[in-house]
């Protein structure tokens, strides 16, 4: 405000209506006039600096208030300062109190956010025991729910029954993107706000006292390390049998996928086994393989369950609803075709899921896939315009091939 107040009052004194006053950080505080206004300027102006087009200028006013205002901020700093360490200095007599009142206003923080979230989303009070029990009816992923509400879809609830007695493993086989990972994880959610003491997205919950919730889910690898993928779903798996109890939830998403079908199938086997065996924890097992199922027959406490879905015209209908039994099938190729593969591909897929279903194998033991056409023509033959035979069922194809 000075600045302005004494740039009109020279302005006014000298006639020069182009008069400015300007900063910078090397020349500070200075009048500047343009060369054809030079002849106006006073006789108490001092030149500072000449310009292609201007002149500078400075008062022994305008420095004097140069020196106030560049001070200034040094002051302040300084000021502020010495302020700040008269209040430290009266805190640390009161570092007790200060401390209990931000531990108070944590927990009133969280507890009110709690209670803000269970109100908004329709959250219910769990009941927890000292069983070792987890009893959820129609429960939902706290997360995915809000995303698909803000797309205009309806989350589909769930139930889910554990206990040690009848049901303390859970094979869950069903299609993909059906939905079994997010029933699996929705269940270790509301495990984990139960014991945080927050309500839970679900109609009611009743949840045992846990000691940990171990995970195994996702690919990912460690290559800066040396670890594939499938070597760090063994540690990550390793680190689980190791380590779980009979008080522990844990939730498996397709163990054994990174190696060969009867690799993979050999150690999810073993796996499973093992946990209701020895850890006898709690567990949710979501997997591809269907041969899994086959341990309720010489496991009492292992149960069925997988993602109903519905076929309508070679397509799949998720509905995303868990039931007793499990699946028939995967739909990986009709879930391939959503997801774009040419149709080539997905109808040659399809000739080939239907030799191996049929255990067709040729005089070697291998799997008799079906013939495809070669697009090419014979070696030393015209291409044919009448299509009869492919070129695998041609006779010199046959003599080449027992050459």
């Amino acid at each position: 405000a000075w600045l302005a107040r004494l740039q009109l009052q020279e302005q006014e004194r000298t006639g020069i209506k182009t008069l400015k006053i300007r900063f910078n950080q090397i020349f500070g505080y200075y009048i500047e006039v343009t060369h054809s206004q030079a002849a106006h300027v006073p006789a108490d102006y001092i030149r500072k600096q000449t310009m292609a087009n201007a002149e500078r200028f400075i008062t022994p006013e305008l420095k004097e208030m140069e020196g106030k205002i560049l001070g200034a901020e040094e002051r302040s700093r300084r000021l502020e300062y010495e302020i700040f360490l008269e209040l430290r200095q009266a805190a640390v007599t009161l570092i007790e109190p200060i401390q209990q009142a931000a531990q108070a206003l944590a927990e009133l923080d969280v507890l009110a956010g709690w209670a803000a979230l269970a109100q908004e989303r329709n959250y219910t009070r769990p009941e927890l025991t000292d069983t070792v029990e987890i009893e959820i009816e129609e429960g939902r992923h706290p997360v995915l729910e809000q995303r698909q509400l803000a797309t205009g879809e309806r989350f589909i609830p769930n139930d889910t029954k554990l206990d040690p007695a009848a049901n303390r493993l859970i094979i869950l086989t069903g299609p993909n993107m059906a939905g079994k990972s997010t029933y699996i994880r929705q269940v270790a959610l509301i495990a984990l706000l139960a014991h945080l003491g927050s309500f839970v997205p679900a109609a009611r919950a009743k949840i045992g006292t846990l000691d940990r919730i171990f995970t195994r889910v996702g690919a990912s690898d460690d290559l800066s390390r040396g670890q594939s993928t499938f070597m760090v779903e063994m540690n990550e798996t390793a680190n689980i049998l190791h380590h779980a109890t009979e008080k522990s939830l844990v939730i498996l998403d397709e163990i054994g996928r990174g190696t060969s079908t009867f690799d993979g199938l050999s150690i999810a086997w073993a796996v499973a086994e093992h946990l209701h065996d020895e850890a006898r924890a709690l567990t949710l097992f979501a997997t591809h393989y269907h041969e899994l199922t086959e341990l309720t027959t010489s496991r009492p406490a292992i149960r069925n369950y997988s993602v109903a879905v519905r076929e309508w015209n070679d397509q799949v209908i998720f509905l995303r609803k868990i039931v007793p039994g499990g699946a028939d099938k995967s739909y990986g190729i009709q879930v391939a075709r959503l997801a774009g593969l040419p149709a080539t591909v997905i109808e040659r897929a399809k000739e080939v899921l239907r030799t191996l279903e049929e255990e067709q194998h040729d005089t070697n033991g291998q799997p008799r896939l079906p013939q495809r056409p070669d697009p090419s023509p014979p070696r030393g033959r015209s291409p044919s315009k009448k299509a009869v035979k492919t070129w695998a069922q041609t006779d010199l194809f046959k003599q080449e091939e027992k050459a």
